[in-house]
């Protein structure tokens, strides 16, 4: 399915941080390293506030932006299938953290190239430099589990 318009974006966005969300919730109960633990409940925090940022997003542009056009942006190219993920030791749990991360700030990276509306662009791209950070402490967190 094609994300053509700023609805459709906006409405993938809010689908998207919700599956990171629960994900982090899942795994803040399986984590056992401290420091991994930490590290999720700072990203579920983080989560939590993009998911605010996209409603307030959608709701402020949404009568300038919700029949633009905007083309090559496929839903298909940031699903990604948690269902036969490994996600039982703590080496498993960072690795898919450091795949929802890279997805999302892939994602807002690509969205706030193609978004007409300025302010949106730059509340994508404000986003996807918070997932740099993120995927930033992650990796570091990698030498520690890895």
């Amino acid at each position: 399915m094609t994300l053509s318009t700023f609805g459709a974006i906006m409405g993938f966005s809010v689908e998207m941080v919700q599956q990171t969300e629960t994900f982090y919730k899942t795994m803040l109960q399986k984590a056992k390293d401290p420091v991994l633990r930490a590290a999720l409940q700072v990203l579920l925090e983080e989560e939590e506030k993009i998911y605010s940022l996209v409603e307030k997003t959608r709701r402020e542009n949404v009568t300038e932006m919700i029949l633009e056009p905007i083309a090559g942006l496929h839903r298909a190219d940031y699903e990604i299938e948690m269902k036969g993920m490994d996600q039982t030791k703590d080496a498993d749990l960072l690795k898919t953290a450091l795949l929802l991360e890279e997805r999302e700030r892939r994602f807002f990276s690509e969205v706030s190239e193609k978004l007409p509306l300025p302010e949106a662009g730059r509340i994508f791209r404000k986003m996807a430099q918070k997932k740099e950070r993120s995927l930033a402490k992650l990796k570091t967190l990698g030498i520690h589990l890895l």
